[in-house]
């Protein structure tokens, strides 16, 4: 092992040379001869201590995927060996249609933040470079991601989930502005209604708790080892439904074959409602002489704005018919952003 390296390295720098030694290596490799080649085994203080990495690295590089294999060293010895199983490992040949870019593109566009989109750039250009078209921008049109950038604190949240280590960070709350010191476990990060929300065990509290990411102030700090906890079984919509409050009904009308994702969680309107609200839609003067082509539909919402911002991104293929205030705010979203434009022209 080269004498210039550090005395110790991070786990996941350990399980990168071990990934590349044993992708590489043209027979099985012992343990011994892992102790003494891959970066970052040498530091092991004892046998015991390296068998403890070793085996605990293994199961780390099979849960995520990559198959690590045991075999016979054909020696004259019982000896074991490693490598990785190169066929099960290569990643074949990726043929996509234009459609499936174009799902691809869209998944792209909901990643809003500078720590993750320069690697899905990246990924994007090569799937274009293996020959695969641009997706139709008329296909996409009105599925307009939402979500917000997600901020600093993303990294070290997911790393201390990962690792399950506690952490500490300051925090605004919503319904007074104060700022405190918050101590949590970290179980799980999703996004909701246009922003990222942390799921966690507060240990104020004692009590499982739900905190918007972007309201974190300070560094996220690591407190204790890993390892620390368990995450339980949970179930991420209905935590987060808690947190959000009670679900309620919008109706709107939208054009055919338009708003998919919209589409997939909501519900036609009661035949008997619907003439009531096939009226209403006549009335607006933008859409008169072609309402009797339009679905009506209930979709569920709990967030007003994460609702209107959602119904503007379809922008004409979409009419919010109720509750009055989702409506006014999807008006004053699209006046906006109409605003905006002509401004720029």
């Amino acid at each position: 092992m080269p004498s210039d390296l550090p005395p110790s390295l991070n786990p996941a720098e350990r399980l990168l040379n071990l990934v590349i030694a044993l992708v590489n290596t043209n027979a099985a490799m012992t343990k011994q001869q892992v102790r003494s080649a891959v970066a970052g085994y040498s530091d092991a203080p004892s046998d015991d201590a390296f068998e403890r990495m070793f085996e605990r690295d293994k199961d780390m590089l099979r849960a995520l995927g990559i198959p690590v294999v045991t075999v016979g060293t054909g020696g004259h010895t019982d000896e074991l060996g490693y490598r990785i199983d190169q066929d099960a490992y290569a990643l074949p040949p990726i043929d996509l249609t234009p459609a499936e870019l174009g799902v691809l593109s869209l998944a792209a566009q909901f990643w809003q933040d500078k720590t993750l989109q320069t690697d899905i750039n990246r990924a994007m250009v090569k799937l274009r470079a293996a020959g695969a078209g641009d997706p139709s921008a008329d296909a996409l049109a009105g599925l307009a991601p939402s979500v917000r950038a997600v901020g600093d604190a993303y990294g070290p949240l997911m790393e201390a989930i990962e690792a399950r280590r506690a952490v500490s960070f300051s925090y605004r709350a919503a319904y007074d502005g104060v700022v405190r010191t918050r101590h949590v476990e970290p179980w799980r990060i999703a996004a909701r209604d246009g922003g990222w929300y942390l799921m966690c065990f507060d240990r104020d509290r004692q009590a499982p708790r739900v905190f918007r990411v972007s309201r974190i102030e300070s560094r996220v700090r690591v407190v204790g080892p890993a390892g620390a906890y368990d995450i339980p079984e949970f179930e991420t919509d209905a935590m987060l439904g808690k947190a959000h409050g009670e679900v309620r009904q919008a109706v709107v009308a939208v054009r055919p074959e338009r708003a998919g994702a919209l589409r997939a969680r909501a519900k036609a309107v009661p035949d008997g409602e619907r003439q009531v609200y096939a009226e209403r839609l006549a009335e607006a003067s933008f859409s008169a002489g072609d309402s009797a082509g339009w679905d009506i539909l209930q979709v569920p919402y709990q967030s007003l704005t994460g609702m209107a911002s959602e119904a503007a991104g379809y922008g004409a293929a979409l009419v919010v018919l109720e509750p009055e205030p989702v409506r006014e705010e999807t008006l004053r979203r699209l006046t906006a952003a109409a605003a905006l434009g002509g401004s720029r022209g």
